[in-house]
C-alpha cells in the first residue's frame, strides 16, 4: 500500500535544535558534485545542502573550478578531485553524481567509494549513469543508500517500464532486493524502503527544470549527515524541497521559478513543519 506523504508525518520526523548545539552536532557532508560546465550543480547542491542544516560541508571539485565554489559558497570548504589520498570514512555522510559527468576519473572516484564507504550514501545523475552501464555496481552499494533517480535513469538501471504503476512496483522490489532507498523522482515522486512506500503530497511543475535533482540531493544528503536514518532523510528532503517550491509559487510562476528561488525558501519550509498542528 502507498501511503501519502504529509505534512503530520514531516513533523514527527523533524527534530528541535537544541540550544547548546554546535556545528559538530549536525555532521560533516560530502558532495562529489560538478565538473567543467557543470558547476552550478556543484552551487546548487551545495547551497541546498547547507541550508537544511548540515554542520559542516566540503566539495570535491576539479581543481580548475574551485574558486567558483569558494567565491559562490564560503561557507563550504574545497578539496581537490584528483586528490586520491582521500578518507572517505572521515565524512559523516557522503552525496555524489550532480554534474560530474561520465569520465575514468569519475567512474574511478565512484568505485573507490563503493568500495571504501560502508555507510549508506546519496547517489544521484550522472553516478546513476555509471553504474547503469557497469551493473554489477549494484551489488556494491552500502545497505541503506539512497538512490535519486528520475525516471529514465530508473529505466537505465532497471529496465525499461510502460507505465508509472509498474515502475513503482519495480522499485519497491529494487529497494528491497539491494536493501537501500529508492527516491523515484517525478509528479508525484515515490520513495520506497521495499517494505513502506510512500508518495508526496508536494511540489509543482516549477520544479520542472534542470538543478532541481541536484538541490534534491544535497538536502538529503544534509539530513543523512545530520543523523537522520535514510528513509527519514529520504522524505524530510522530497517533503520539504516540494514545498519550498510551493511556497516559491506564491511570488513566482511556474515559469519564472529557479531552483535558486527555491533554495531560499528552505527555511519556510521548516518553520511551517515545525510550527504546524
Amino acid at each position: 500500500m502507498i501511503q501519502k506523504l504529509v505534512q503530520s508525518k514531516i513533523k514527527s520526523i523533524l527534530k528541535i535544535r537544541n540550544s547548546d548545539s554546535n556545528k559538530g552536532t549536525f555532521g560533516h557532508a560530502l558532495l562529489i558534485v560538478g565538473s567543467k560546465g557543470k558547476m552550478g550543480a556543484a552551487v546548487i547542491s551545495a547551497k541546498a545542502c547547507l541550508r537544511s542544516g548540515v554542520g559542516l560541508l566540503t566539495l570535491d571539485v576539479p581543481s580548475k573550478e574551485r574558486a567558483i565554489v569558494q567565491i559562490s559558497i564560503p561557507e563550504a570548504m574545497v578539496i581537490d578531485r584528483k586528490n586520491k589520498e582521500i578518507d572517505f570514512t572521515f565524512f559523516s555522510a557522503i552525496g555524489i553524481g550532480s554534474g560530474i559527468g561520465i569520465t575514468k576519473n569519475t567512474q574511478d572516484i565512484l568505485i573507490q567509494l563503493l568500495e571504501e564507504y560502508k555507510q549508506p550514501l546519496v547517489i544521484d545523475a550522472d553516478a546513476l549513469n555509471i553504474i547503469s552501464s557497469n551493473k554489477k555496481l549494484l551489488k556494491k552499494i552500502p545497505k541503506g543508500t539512497i538512490l535519486t533517480p528520475h525516471t529514465k535513469e530508473f529505466d537505465r538501471l532497471f529496465g525499461d517500464h510502460i507505465a508509472t504503476e509498474e515502475r513503482i512496483k519495480s522499485a519497491v522490489k529494487k529497494a528491497k532486493e539491494l536493501n537501500c532507498i529508492i527516491v523515484l523522482k517525478g509528479h508525484k515522486t515515490v520513495i520506497t524502503n521495499g517494505t513502506e512506500t510512500f508518495q508526496n503530497t508536494t511540489g509543482n511543475a516549477g520544479l520542472a527544470k534542470g538543478g532541481s535533482g541536484d538541490a534534491l540531493t544535497g538536502m538529503i544528503t544534509a539530513f543523512l549527515a545530520s543523523n537522520y536514518t535514510p528513509f527519514e532523510s529520504a522524505k524530510l528532503g522530497v517533503y520539504l524541497h516540494g514545498f519550498a517550491a510551493d511556497y516559491t509559487l506564491k511570488k513566482q510562476s511556474m515559469e519564472s521559478m529557479l531552483i535558486t528561488d527555491v533554495i531560499e525558501n528552505i527555511g519556510y519550509s521548516f518553520k511551517s513543519c515545525l510550527k504546524s498542528p
